[in-house]
């Protein structure tokens, strides 16, 4: 067993992480606006000035558990106006296709117990384009690409300082910080680097008295003097540095024009005192916020290296063995993925996976919500809510949040979004098996579910429906564990199964309309799927009856089947729950099957496809015949259950036996339960086998979903002939578009309209192992369609795996697809094995979309990164 294996055995190691945001501007926890503007209210111009209530953002940042402490990097090229203090990028009013960080960092390496962790930022040496960045964003239409840092031409003569960022641990509360500033250009360049540490102000809202501080012990060491906090001394190894404090409270005076305060010095203190020459630092020295200054010059084409140290302890020489303790943590590291990554040969493949890795760890998080407090806000800060107008989150009073959770983007999105986490842990399952499962039962808890049963979407609507695969990622995750521990953890399994029991209620509850286990549920997480916002009430009591919806449910119910199997081997009693799914599964398949006399059902013989609904309120139906993944996600609601586990369940097959007997109707929706497959097997499956051939033909036409990087979330054959959909007058029009969305519908910079989603296509890989899994090579379908080529659905699955694992690998001519063509990211030395995970991909070329560091769901890559067929 690898050293840092065991070391995941001790929880301490985990005090101190990555947990500080890349941006916490412009959230929903951080808006004390009476209109609800949280994009204006906290932006990044004021960020500098104003002291965030919930949490704490920076470069590189980390700190405790509960974020008592911070500390991460500045940096000060004396071209900007600005120290570099946090990531830049536009929020979404000023984006043409919504929020979007606009710079260059890359994840490279990270431990589960954060004793290693590396990462490389770009900064530029000559002025950074702020202006230019906003400017040419908000000329452009959402029907034009995104205009990056990179398009800006500031990196075309490689004027820009690389520099990487490492944390290792001596022991658990003892961190060492290393960064080397290279310089890529041609000429010297200066830089200041400013190593920041600060507490987070929770002193001023009202609840709490204690205000720890910083002083200055001498000008290479600062004290750290919290009661709470174990690490007592931050050290630079420069001796000609000079340390400046400053206060980390909201500059009042320059953004809102108080009266200033005699010997008030603010969050901007050390920024004001660098850029503008002002008296606002603490001659003292002394505070709640506090940095090094460290003023060099980096000679063309050369690097400098700086060493800090957080320490408990009084040293005498902090930077004594300070390199071997680093090789250490590097060579275990190394130890570590070695053991994980021992069946993937590829070195290429292991630099992508790592870096998969990487991201998914760097982009834990603290995350800080008590829904109750924000809405009424706090004894010494109000808050000037207009509840006659809307406010959000108002039916979550009970809400509190304060842990450390898996974010999708620690930028775009850093805030934690229920469907997303549950992929996060699946690839999370094969390095920090105990984060996946305390993760997946976090959002379970009462102060994260609702009291009636629902999970948490997000901030920005904490009441949106996602789709329900927190079933699934349980059981995935539990089955991962206990082939890595060799022993199955049935507590948490009994533990999740009680809360998903809540929750499965609650969809039968409130989105079956009519109570015919036809489900709806808005836009499921798929923004703008659909040919109009399917989150809008509909009038005179119509309705949609989502393919989508109702598939998820059945999936879901087969989910909670399985998992009640699993328990039922160990303890009888959950053999009717197991039992109570098998049937919720089986009328919600009947259901797809029959609407009522007279009306349109799910499925589509015609074009032997799955769509939606629309219910209207003359009693009559329309069929939205759109092709899109919302037609394919009928594939999820599969399950192959072997004989022996029947055996084991004597009243599970007895009932199912007497539901299959007495109920043809039922029985004949199952594919073949009663007909055993190869090896004793069971399938369940709302599509049979003439069914499944129709849309798996769909599926991987290359004129339809098959693209060369995965599978489409929308047909292309709407490329050329769009959609039109018109009902009350309205004509709604959707066109196959394979990258930037070109709706505001949801208004952000998502698009399910063609591209490629790494999510939906790791769900259907699974499914058509599944299906392999039992039909065997009995089942072949031609692929691609119109090939003339026979494949059985494991090599289908296989090819849509390569497929998407290319888009990160390099092809024969050296790029890498998500870089979207750009040389310099594809050949360039200093660029062309970084790899960054984006939110989606373009569906004909694979190029990265959406936000640039979703390493979440995207990481799921890091699971089909294995020996595969070619």
């Amino acid at each position: 067993m690898s050293v840092e294996k065991q070391r995941l055995k001790d929880k301490k190691w985990l005090n101190w992480g990555p947990y500080v945001s890349n941006r916490q501007w412009g959230n929903v926890r951080e808006d004390y606006s009476p209109n609800g503007d949280a994009w204006r209210f906290a932006n990044h111009n004021n960020a500098e000035s104003y002291s965030y209530r919930w949490a704490e953002e920076g470069i590189a940042g980390i700190s405790d558990t509960k974020q008592l402490f911070c500390f991460a990097l500045s940096f000060w090229n004396k071209n900007d106006e600005r120290v570099k203090e946090r990531f830049f990028g536009l929020s979404n009013p000023q984006g043409n296709h919504g929020e979007d960080v606009k710079e260059l960092f890359y994840y490279l390496d990270n431990t589960p117990t954060h004793s290693y962790m590396k990462m490389v930022y770009k900064y530029p040496i000559n002025k950074f384009p702020y202006e230019d960045l906003v400017t040419e964003n908000g000329r452009r239409t959402k029907k034009e690409p995104e205009y990056e840092i990179i398009d800006t031409g500031i990196f075309d003569k490689d004027e820009y300082f690389d520099i990487f960022i490492e944390y290792c641990k001596s022991d658990e509360n003892d961190i060492l910080v290393r960064v080397k500033v290279c310089n890529r250009s041609d000429k010297d360049a200066p830089i200041v680097v400013l190593p920041t540490v600060w507490y987070r102000n929770n002193w001023k809202w009202g609840y709490n008295e204690y205000k720890a501080n910083f002083d200055s012990a001498s000008e290479d060491c600062i004290n750290i003097n919290h009661d709470s906090i174990p690490i007592k001394k931050f050290y630079s190894k420069n001796k000609s540095v000079q340390s400046v404090f400053c206060d980390n409270e909201t500059n009042n005076p320059k953004l809102y024009g108080t009266p200033e305060v005699e010997n008030a010095f603010y969050k901007d203190g050390i920024n004001d005192y660098l850029i503008h020459q002002k008296n606002t630092i603490n001659q003292e020295k002394k505070g709640t916020k506090a940095a090094f200054i460290i003023d060099e010059t980096i000679k063309a084409k050369s690097s400098e290296t700086f060493e800090f140290r957080l320490s408990p302890y009084d040293m005498d020489d902090a930077f004594y063995q300070f390199e071997e303790i680093f090789n250490t943590r590097i060579e275990e590291a190394n130890e570590f993925y070695k053991e994980i990554q021992q069946d993937v040969c590829d070195d290429d493949e292991k630099n992508v996976q790592r870096q998969a890795f990487a991201g998914l760890l760097w982009n834990k998080q603290f995350y800080h919500y008590n829904v109750g407090k924000w809405l009424k806000g706090d004894p010494n800060h109000e808050a000037p809510r207009d509840f006659d107008n809307y406010v959000r989150n108002t039916e979550w009073y009970h809400l509190h949040n304060k842990d450390i959770i898996s974010m999708p983007d620690k930028w775009e999105y850093p805030w934690y979004a229920t469907w997303d986490l549950a992929f996060h842990c699946v690839p999370y399952a094969i390095i920090d098996g105990d984060f996946a499962k305390n993760q997946l039962l976090l959002l379970t808890k009462e102060w994260y579910m609702h009291p009636n049963g629902q999970m948490p979407a997000y901030e920005w609507n904490l009441s949106d429906v996602n789709p329900p695969v927190h079933a699934w990622s349980c059981f995935r995750v539990f089955k991962i564990d206990e082939k890595a521990n060799g022993k199955p953890d049935l507590l948490f399994l009994e533990k999740v199964f009680q809360k998903l029991l809540l929750n499965f209620t609650w969809w039968v509850n409130r989105k079956d309309k009519n109570g015919k286990n036809i489900f709806g549920g808005g836009f499921l997480g798929l923004d703008n799927i659909g040919a109009f916002d399917r989150n809008m009430e509909l009038k005179d009591g119509e309705h949609l009856e989502q393919a989508d919806g109702t598939s998820w449910m059945a999936m879901y119910a087969l989910n909670m089947m399985r998992i009640s199997m699993e328990l039922a081997q160990y303890y009888q009693v959950y053999e009717d729950m197991a039992i109570k799914f098998f049937e919720h599964y089986l009328y919600i398949a009947e259901a797809m099957e029959n609407m009522g006399e007279d009306k349109e059902g799910l499925w589509n013989e015609e074009d032997g496809f799955f769509y939606d609904v629309l219910q209207l309120a003359n009693g009559e139906s329309v069929s939205l015949r759109l092709r899109s993944i919302v037609g394919l996600i009928p594939l999820f609601a599969v399950e192959v259950i072997d004989h022996h586990l029947l055996e084991k369940m004597p009243n599970f097959r007895e009932r199912m036996d007497w539901v299959l007997k007495n109920k043809p109707e039922l029985a004949n929706l199952v594919s073949h339960w009663d007909e055993e497959g190869s090896g004793r097997k069971h399938l369940m499956s709302i599509l049979r086998r003439t069914r499944l051939k129709k849309v798996l033909s769909r599926m991987v036409d290359e004129k339809e979903f098959l693209s060369d990087y995965g599978i489409r979330a929308m047909s292309k054959v709407y490329e050329e002939n769009p959609f039109v959909f018109t009902v009350h007058g309205n004509k709604n029009i959707v066109y196959y578009t394979p990258a930037e969305s070109d709706s505001r519908m949801f208004g952000g910079n998502s698009n399910w309209r063609g591209p490629i989603w790494f999510p939906i296509n790791f769900l259907l890989v699974e499914s058509l192992q599944r299906f392999h899994f039992y039909y065997g090579n009995s089942l072949k379908i031609e692929f691609p369609t119109g090939s003339g080529e026979q494949k059985n659905l494991d090599e289908v699955a296989q090819n849509i795996s390569n497929r998407l694992c290319s888009i990160f690998l390099k092809d024969e001519s050296g790029q890498r697809a998500f870089n979207g063509g750009n040389y310099k990211f594809n050949y360039d030395e200093h660029f062309k094995d970084y790899i960054t995970f984006f939110e989606y991909f373009h569906g004909d070329n694979g190029r990265g979309v959406g936000a640039s560091h979703q390493t979440g769901w995207t990481a799921t890559v890091a699971k089909l990164m294995k020996p595969r067929l070619a």
